[in-house]
């Protein structure tokens, strides 16, 4: 997987196997020269919910035999982790990957993705006092006041709200200071998805979005405002029209946009992921500008999912959020979410906000707060949380990002050991590995098939399936962990694969670089 500040230096990391060519562009020169342009059909994908799950309970309404079927087909490898979760003392045989599926987040680092145990099932001393655990355990945080158990204003506290306009006004960088008006809080991103979904679009219409991607907002959108996605396709090809794998243009958003249109889908929005999940994409100001641009000539709402912002773990990357620049071009159709789950790995806390400047919007999703609010209590703690950047800046976020580092690097040189080619990432917990040449046919069924191989040796991987990726033999491998599990973890799989006859197939592509370009 991989994310990077400049778009011109993303690469794919090659098979040691496969020859190295002398330069990065000459590399992508031979490889676009052998593939013909593609289609523009193949660029376009609408999602179909009510067609995929077809099942209908006696019980049920039709939505809600739907919405069943979405925990169904989403549960199978969850369970099953569950079931056999790996312990180094109680069940040293279990799964050891866990699934970064919904909002449940790896909650396997020390610090930044949750609170590990040592063998004996005691906190581990050395990092306690500068884990997030420990920080919500302080004396402060344990302060209740009356208003804080009575209905509040379902934006949130104002209180909470100015910490959150301070913090994203730091950390995004914005020019001016952001405006607590503008926050609205609720528990999670899925929830802000979903309330979004609702109030901007009727039934039956579309939000436009790149794939692959997180798979679950397929879910957040139907589920109460029976909104579907259109699929702007991206390739790992590399053509005259990606320099590039998987490169989002304006020119694939333009491509789906009239496919939906030709199918009469209304398309009343645009989700951007940044950085990106799976692929670890991180947009340059210039990309944003485009994509943001595009919106506004369609009369298009953004809306920008930025909860890795606080993941970009790579020092020579940088992350530019939307609301870092001078001027938007449609501020009153551009909105913002990110959340704690990633960055500060307390996923079970469930708190997210949305910035908008649009007060029609704001009001609208607060509305729902009866539904999604956080509690009184939890509001209290999160505004300590973020306001508190000393501790957050020297001593969170600088262990948090050496040990996603030393995560990265451990896989990735793995990676490279066994001949398995993968995007390379500097933001996220994840890398996107190309498993293509295992299959034995360029189906679905196949990756499935190769997926229940891994999960047969108790190791648990994401197929490219599940983020709409149209390419069979893509797969998600997170890297959030302890360096001992993640050596056990790469063991079963060298396990599986050494199982696997490879097929011969073409080579991976933008995989003939220059070892200098590869290097971290």
């Amino acid at each position: 997987m991989f994310s990077i500040l400049k778009q011109e230096d993303r690469q794919l990391a090659p098979s040691p196997a496969l020859p190295l060519g002398t330069d990065h562009g000459e590399g992508l020169g031979r490889e676009s020269s052998e593939k013909r342009d593609e289609e523009p059909a193949d660029f376009y994908g609408l999602g179909d919910p009510a067609a995929k799950f077809s099942q209908i309970s006696p019980y049920l309404s039709s939505r809600g035999s739907i919405i069943k079927c979405f925990r169904d087909a989403a549960e199978e490898g969850y369970k099953a982790y569950h079931l056999d979760e790996y312990d180094e003392d109680k069940n040293p045989n279990g799964i050891s990957q866990k699934p970064l599926r919904g909002n449940v987040t790896i909650l396997f680092l020390d610090c930044g993705n949750g609170l590990s145990r040592d063998s004996r099932g005691r906190n581990e001393k050395a990092w306690e006092t500068k884990r997030v655990f420990g920080q919500l355990n302080q004396r402060d945080m344990q302060h209740i006041e009356p208003p804080m158990l009575q209905y509040p204003d379902w934006k949130g506290h104002r209180w909470l709200r100015d910490e959150v306009a301070g913090f994203l006004t730091y950390y995004c960088k914005a020019p001016v200071p952001l405006k607590p008006e503008n926050v609205v809080v609720v528990n999670g991103c899925a929830s802000l998805f979903s309330a979004l979904a609702t109030v901007l679009c009727n039934p039956g219409e579309a939000f436009l979005i790149s794939s692959p991607y997180y798979g679950a907002i397929t879910q957040h959108v139907y589920l109460y405002g029976n909104v579907r996605l259109v699929y702007a396709h991206l390739d790992s090809r590399v053509t005259e029209m990606d320099g590039r794998p998987f490169q989002l243009t304006v020119r694939k958003l333009e491509i789906a946009l009239q496919g939906a249109k030709s199918e009469g889908i209304n398309v009343r929005g645009l989700i951007l992921i940044n950085p990106h999940n799976p692929l670890g994409d991180i947009y340059s100001q210039e990309q944003l500008q485009e994509y943001l641009d595009f919106a506004k000539r369609h009369e298009l709402h953004v809306i920008v999912d930025e909860i890795y912002m606080l993941s970009v773990f790579d020092e020579s990357a940088m992350f530019q959020s939307v609301l870092s620049m001078d001027r938007l071009p449609d501020p009153q159709k551009t909105h913002v979410i990110w959340g704690t789950s990633k960055d500060f790995g307390i996923s079970g806390v469930r708190f997210a906000t949305l910035y908008t400047e649009n007060q029609d919007i704001a009001n609208a999703v607060a509305s729902l707060g009866c539904l999604h609010g956080v509690c009184g209590t939890t509001q209290y703690q999160m505004a300590q949380l973020l306001r508190d950047r000393d501790w957050i800046n020297q001593v969170y976020l600088s262990e948090n990002h050496s040990r996603l580092r030393a995560a990265h690097a451990y896989v990735t040189e793995e990676l490279e050991t066994l001949g398995v080619p993968f995007l390379r990432t500097k933001a996220g917990f994840f890398v996107w590995i190309d498993l293509r040449k295992y299959l034995h046919t360029d189906t679905f069924e196949e990756e499935f098939s190769l997926w229940r191989r891994f999960l047969d040796h108790k190791v648990l991987l994401s197929c490219g399936k599940a983020f709409e990726c149209k390419e069979p033999g893509w797969f998600r491998l997170v890297f959030s962990d302890k360096i001992h599990r993640l050596r056990l973890g790469m063991q079963r799989i060298r396990e599986v694969l050494g199982k696997e006859p490879q097929v011969a197939k073409t080579p991976s592509p933008c995989q003939p670089l220059e070892k200098s370009i590869q290097s971290r």
